[in-house]
């Protein structure tokens, strides 16, 4: 007998990826033996993708590229010889390997208040689940955070960011096939928070202060750089910057204080987004001491030839006794070494001081003595000559400007009156600015120069001057000039000091701020004037112009807002600049108008709508429709990116009840739904039937008002039309009344009442200021009445 073929080896079941190879062996044990493939139970001849290869005693059925129609169970046979397994395809969740490297080495980064807008795209077997979560928690749908999902890709939706949103964030894809898991970081930058408190005092004394404080205990994701440290003196309104420290020191030292008075301190924490809130301290007060204070500069009352006779006031701070009397000293002008004029305290504010030296000029100061000590001297007195009294030269006569350029400016005068042995021996001539107290001396000149030229000036530099004659008996009175002398600017033409700072295109979201700083130079000073699409600013815009600065500013930017802003400088000689730059104003959408169904094709419906009036200006605005099929069911997308007013629902069921949802969306956000009061149904055709009706008695079906949909409030722009709607039930029929602040309006042509089979509805043409009120619509019939209230408010379009 002929020996009969068995296996060494038999098929064994296979799993593969879709798109990679798949192979299938079997060994026999005889070399003749040609066998046959089956799959799914039919004789493989030919297929997409396979090879059969026969080498020696192995049979193979190899697949280049595993795809879905090579799924299947596979059978070889050959002589006495069968054998089967099977191959599955497996198409789990996957994503572009490059997406997937960068979300998971680098932190996706957003700023706080800014949106975030995350979308994945995805591959794989449908249908497909995903799944957000944050910190292993599942993320839902919410006021700020949205998830989608289409079939090919879901995004992760953040209109406004927090720092809470930081964190560890996992996206799970899902199906028959596997699991994906895409892991990232997300960080939210923002300005830090204000240092941790309380402010302590770590020294206090009366030379200094010395405050410490803690770092924020959150760093607003990016690190402190620096700590800015302000005081405010009590009693007083405005803060003053002392200096700010490096982010390791969180103290600070302040020497300028002064003794027991009162002052709070506050600190902001800086990163590279700014400057967090401050956090202040409570009232500190500056130690005291024990001495008196220093008292102001002794005056001169009177000299003669070897006497001079001072006074002086009491020190503003008296330390922690009476004052008892003063300590006064002197010295020759010019030298070093202080003398006591006494060796005990006067009791007196005033001293004839003897035993001068005729012809030598002194200076004297003053110490206060309490039971604690000598406290500080005062500063010297002005030097005074000891000498018989004479009389100083007169004033300089005919104080003028005759020129000036941009560096200098030149005066002129006139000698003093003559007066009886005092001649002028020279000029002393000194400036200061305008906004400054204190005189600084430019020169000095012999009596015979009547004119001087003071140099080094800035461009627009503003000085008072005045000069004085010298004698041999001292300054005369200075002749100051009438007005502000200043040196002549040099002319520079208007023009614009753009920087990155300043950009050409602005996008604002409804409600914030728009503030625009545009820096410029030209001399004279331009004048600056600001346009709106060609036209004067509204009257909300707020511009300041200050040091070559110029801003606009406006609180609560509305829709109207949006255009062309233009800045012309002109500086009166003919020379002009202009700069403009684009203001767009987004904000999310208002919610579509009512919603209206046909059925123009059988089992169809066509949904129409009033477009939101978003519409008007926001260009990247879409629809998204939706329906359920029961009054509490789930709503279903049925169409998105709608960038008309009408949708066709073609796969509409007889019998079943039908609710559909239309939603205004832009880059922001979703708007609030516009939906259908009543369910849709087409009629479902059913057989003709009789019944014989029996006789009954009749009842009484008299049934009071009652309003099966009640009014809602709305909102409406100025000159749009309101629609406002309600549902009432009762038998007999009410009668239906509207009225406005409790006006009946049934014979105002400015309103349009219908009543359809208890549907009634109220329209409001061309909405003004005086449209907005309550409203009240009233059904009564012979069984009794009832009442539905809502609220109609009208926004202004600019």
């Amino acid at each position: 007998s002929v020996p009969r073929c068995y296996l060494n080896k038999q098929l064994a079941t296979v799993r593969v990826l879709k798109g990679d190879p798949a192979e299938l062996s079997c060994t026999v044990s005889k070399d003749n033996v040609t066998g046959t493939w089956f799959k799914d139970g039919l004789k493989l001849t030919n297929m997409d993708g396979v090879v059969f290869e026969k080498k020696g005693l192995v049979h193979k059925l190899i697949i280049n590229k595993a795809e879905d129609i090579h799924a299947g169970k596979y059978k070889f046979e050959g002589g006495d010889v069968k054998t089967e397994a099977s191959i599955f395809v497996e198409d789990p969740p996957q994503v572009d390997k490059v997406l997937l490297k960068n979300l998971s080495s680098v932190p996706t980064v957003a700023k706080a208040g800014a949106g975030l807008k995350l979308r994945i795209p995805f591959e794989g077997r449908a249908p497909i689940r995903a799944v957000w979560l944050k910190d292993r928690m599942e993320l839902g749908n919410d006021t700020r955070i949205r998830v989608d999902k289409t079939d090919t890709c879901t995004t992760l939706s953040i209109s406004s960011c927090h720092r809470r949103d930081c964190g560890d964030y996992r996206v799970r894809l899902k199906n028959d096939s596997g699991v994906l898991d895409i892991n990232f970081k997300l960080v939210v930058i923002d300005r830090p928070q204000p240092p941790t408190g309380p402010i302590k005092i770590t020294e206090n004394s009366a030379n200094n202060i010395t405050i410490q404080w803690k770092p924020p205990k959150d760093d607003g994701g990016k690190p402190v750089q620096r700590y800015l440290v302000e005081r405010q003196q009590l009693g007083r309104n405005n803060w003053e910057t002392l200096g700010e420290t490096p982010r390791s020191c969180t103290s600070f030292t302040m020497n300028n204080v002064e003794e027991e008075e009162s002052y709070y301190f506050r600190v902001r924490a800086v990163n590279a987004e700014g400057a967090s809130d401050a956090l202040e301290s409570g009232e500190v007060k500056a130690a005291g001491k024990a001495t008196p204070g220093a008292p102001d500069p002794p005056e001169i009352i009177s000299a003669s030839r070897d006497t001079i006779t001072i006074s002086w006031k009491a020190p503003r701070k008296t330390g922690t006794s009476q004052i008892m009397g003063y300590m006064v000293q002197k010295r020759k002008k010019g030298t070093v070494t202080w003398l006591p004029v006494t060796n005990v305290p006067v009791k007196d504010k005033k001293l004839k001081v003897p035993s001068l030296k005729k012809g030598v000029q002194y200076e004297f100061r003053v110490a206060a003595v309490n039971a604690a000590g000598t406290g500080h001297p005062s500063e010297p007195s002005e030097p005074a000559l000891a000498q018989d009294p004479t009389k100083p030269p007169g004033q300089v006569q005919d104080l003028k400007v005759s020129s000036s350029d941009s560096t200098s400016v030149t005066l002129t005068w006139n000698r003093p009156e003559v007066q009886d042995g005092n001649g002028v021996k020279g000029y002393e001539v000194e400036m200061r600015p305008c906004s400054s107290p204190s005189w600084t001396k430019c020169c000095t000149l012999p009596a015979e120069s009547t004119t001087c030229r003071v140099q080094g000036l800035q461009a627009r530099e503003k000085l008072l001057l005045r000069v004085r004659a010298l004698s041999d008996h001292g300054p005369g009175e200075p002749t100051e000039l009438e007005a502000c002398a200043g040196a002549a600017a040099p002319a520079v033409s208007p023009r614009f000091l753009i920087d990155d700072t300043v950009k050409s295109f602005l996008v604002i979201k409804a409600g914030d701020t728009i503030r625009v700083k545009i820096p410029f130079e030209g001399s004279p000073e331009p004048g600056v004037t600001w346009l709106k699409d060609g036209l004067p600013l509204p009257s909300r815009a707020a511009v300041s112009t200050e040091d070559g600065t110029t801003q606009l500013l406006l609180r609560a930017a509305e829709f109207s807002d949006s255009g062309t802003y233009t800045v012309e400088l002109g500086n009166g000689l003919g020379k002009r600049e202009t700069f403009s730059f684009q203001v767009q104003i987004i904000d999310i959408p208002q919610p579509p108008g009512g919603i209206r169904l046909e059925e123009n094709v059988p089992n169809t419906v066509t949904v129409t709508w009033d477009p939101s009036v978003s519409e008007q200006w926001e260009k990247n605005l879409y629809y998204t429709i939706l329906k359920r099929e029961s009054q509490r069911g789930l709503w279903h997308v049925l169409g998105d990116l709608i960038y008309n007013n009408k949708f066709t629902f073609t796969r509409a069921l007889p019998g079943r009840d039908y609710y559909f949802r239309v939603v205004a969306k832009n880059d922001l956000g979703a708007s609030d739904p516009s939906e259908t009061v009543q369910p849709w149904r087409i009629r479902k055709t059913k057989a003709e039937f009789r019944v014989k009706a029996q006789q009954y008695r009749g009842v009484n079906q008299n049934q009071p008002p009652r309003f099966l949909v009640p009014l809602k409030p709305h909102v409406v722009v100025t000159g749009t039309e309101c629609h406002m709607s309600c549902a009432v039930g009762g038998h007999p029929p009410p009668k239906i009344t509207w009225y406005k602040d409790s006006r009946d309006l049934s014979r105002d042509p400015n309103y349009f009442c219908t009543n359809d089979f208890g549907v009634c509805s109220l329209v409001v043409l061309g909405a003004t200021k005086q449209d907005e009120g309550q409203y009240m619509v009233e059904a009564s019939n012979e069984v009794g009445r009832a009442f539905s209230k809502a609220f109609l408010a009208i926004k202004g379009n600019s």
